[in-house]
Formats: C-alpha cells, structure tokens, sequence
C-alpha cells in the first residue's frame, strides 16, 4: 500500500512539472466574444554590428479561431530597408520530423512603422497575424521546428530555429523549437 502511494505520488509529481501552464497577455470574454493571447515569446535574436533583429512569436484566440501574431523588431542607426506583409505573405516552418507547415498571413498590408529611440537607432516594428490551416496545429504539436522561413512582398528570409537561446535583451532562457508543442494547449 505505501508502495502505491509513494508511485502515486511520483506520477502526480511528474505530470504536474511536465505540463507548463499557459501565459496570457489578454484573456477577454464579453458580450462581443472571446479573446485570449499569449505573452510575446522570442523565437530568434541577432546582434551583429551595431544592428540587431529580434522575431516574436504569440499565440491568440479569437472566438475559438487560432491565430499566430508574428512581430519583428529590427533596429540599426543604418538604412533599414522595409520588409512589408501581404496577402500573398507566408510564415514557412520546416519540423524536425522533415514535414513543412504553411501559414498564410491575413489580407493586411503591413510594411511596419519606423521608430526612433533617444540613443540615435531607427527602430522598425513590424507585425502580421498568420492563420493555420487544416491539420498544421496537428503537425506542430508533433515536432519541434528546426528552420522557419518568411515570405514577405519582396522576398524571404530563413531563420534557423535552436532549440534553446539566451536573450541578450532580457538574459532569459527561450526554447524557441518547440514553442507550438508547449503553446498551442493554449488557443484550443
């Protein structure tokens, strides 16, 4: 008997460390809907110069339609040039497992908006909402990422996915490959 306690108690344990909990920035329900959004999650961070690139990742929920808001930051005191979202935008995503998820951006031209900061550095934020498609939330809850590329207006750009990263911005541990596989519980 105090076997079977003590193994009940361990996969209690186990199942409640295994499971993280979700992180909302918004959690709305009114007489409109429902809204819930996940906290800005860092999927990639370069620093190179004296420019550096950042891309978010969050994860939202709008009467029960998932959606992932996509945000990118780059700043430099150089030219930067703007890379705008469209209806013909997509958000590729090669897993682990070798198999592709396709996410279509929403019909909203985007090229985002140029900010400067009191240190001398144009700042661009730009944002897309990307829709999933039958099956994908199925195939990301499976495998981790390992490379994501986005097609803009103009043309793409590759990002290599690692599994973890330590932010420069704010010194915190990220695991950006399998940020779908620990999030997506939180949109359904």
């Amino acid at each position: 008997m105090k076997q079977l306690l003590s193994l009940t108690f361990l996969f209690l344990t186990l199942q409640l460390t295994a499971q993280k909990g979700c992180d909302y920035s918004s959690n709305v329900t009114d007489s409109i809907g429902t809204y819930k959004s996940t906290r800005d999650y860092i999927i990639s961070e370069k620093h190179f110069g004296g420019t550096a690139s950042y891309v978010f990742f969050s994860l939202a929920s709008t009467d029960g339609m998932p959606t992932l808001n996509l945000q990118l930051i780059n700043k430099s005191k150089d030219f930067m040039t703007a890379n705008c979202f469209d209806k013909n935008s997509r958000l590729i995503l090669q897993l682990a497992n070798g198999k592709i998820v396709t996410l279509y951006h929403m019909d909203q031209e985007n090229c985002g908006t140029l900010i400067r900061d009191d240190k001398g550095f144009d700042n661009r934020v730009t944002v897309g909402i990307f829709m999933f498609i039958k099956g994908s939330i199925e195939e990301l809850k499976k495998s981790p990422v390992s490379v994501m590329r986005i097609k803009y207006l103009t043309g793409s750009e590759d990002y290599v996915i690692r599994h973890e990263l330590t932010s420069e911005m704010d010194g915190k541990k990220y695991e950006p490959d399998t940020y779908f596989m620990n999030n997506l519980k939180c949109v359904e």
